[in-house]
């Protein structure tokens, strides 16, 4: 753990290489030393039709999936880390938002090759 999923205004992939940016954000989550990197998942989805109340109409949303049990300081500081990499990578995007949800430790379920 953690998950992260990237939701992003269509578009977004003209200003950023996206694969670049999953493995920028694997990167700064793998030097955390709450994760084990061999756990850490990062995805992105273009989001084809969208409006938000700000301009430019462009936005990339981070959920960050944890499992729970972390104290709110370190919640805080991984929401920060992976906003931090969002910013650099993606300086003109309108709207850059993160926000993390606790997953139930004990009905997780996870199968690994």
């Amino acid at each position: 753990m953690p998950h992260v999923v990237l939701e992003y205004s269509q578009g977004v992939e003209d200003l950023c290489d996206m694969q670049a940016l999953c493995e920028d954000l694997f990167q700064a989550l793998a030097t955390q030393e709450t994760f084990d990197a061999s756990a850490i998942k990062v995805r992105a989805t273009p989001v084809e039709f969208f409006r938000i109340g700000t301009e430019p109409q462009s936005f990339v949303h981070a959920t960050l999936m944890l499992m729970d049990g972390r104290d709110e300081p370190t919640r805080r500081a991984l929401n920060a880390c992976v906003l931090d990499v969002l910013a650099k990578s993606l300086p003109g995007v309108g709207s850059l938002t993160v926000q993390d949800v606790e997953m139930c430790r004990a009905t997780y379920a996870k199968r690994v090759l």
